[in-house]
């Protein structure tokens, strides 16, 4: 059976595009491929993997670098983006940031929202530590693996 001209395909659902989203840019992230767009009825989407000259922003492998003998003590955490989108800092405009440099956070802990396709998604810290930097300001703009914080140490682990 055939469609007819007027009727549209229904558009998916935005729990399959953002699982589709994560599942492609797991694949960018292991080949060649830096730039992906896919467009599905109403939905487009625009994938982008930082290029290595970028000078070290939007790395994902900062942790993977051979440290100085100054960053052996304490060892660096990152908490990076798991997905493409908006980072905020608070809940709402004005209100306090989930987390600031000097907190200390434990696993799970909501440390900021990312804002995929009109869908405000809670993101946690998945190590315990103490807030060392910030990296990302809040509204600014997103990719997968993008560092959004660097924890250090904490003082009573809870991990």
């Amino acid at each position: 059976m055939t469609q007819t001209s007027g009727s549209e395909p229904a558009p998916p659902a935005p729990e399959r595009v953002a699982d589709l989203v994560q599942s492609l840019a797991a694949v960018m992230s292991q080949s060649s491929i830096t730039e992906l767009d896919l467009d599905l009825g109403d939905v487009s989407v625009r994938l982008r993997r930082p290029s290595s000259n970028h000078g070290g922003c939007g790395e994902t492998r900062l942790e993977n670098q051979s440290p100085t003998p100054a960053e052996l003590d304490p060892p660096e955490i990152l908490i990076t983006a798991p997905m493409i989108g908006t980072f905020y800092a608070a809940a709402t405009p004005g209100a306090q940031p989930f987390v600031a440099e000097g907190d200390e956070v434990y696993v799970g802990q909501t440390i900021g929202i990312i804002e995929a396709m009109k869908i405000m998604n809670e993101i946690t810290a998945d190590r315990a530590g103490v807030v060392e930097a910030v990296l990302v300001g809040n509204g600014q703009p997103v990719e997968y693996g993008s560092p959004l914080m660097r924890l250090g140490i904490g003082r009573g682990d809870r991990a």
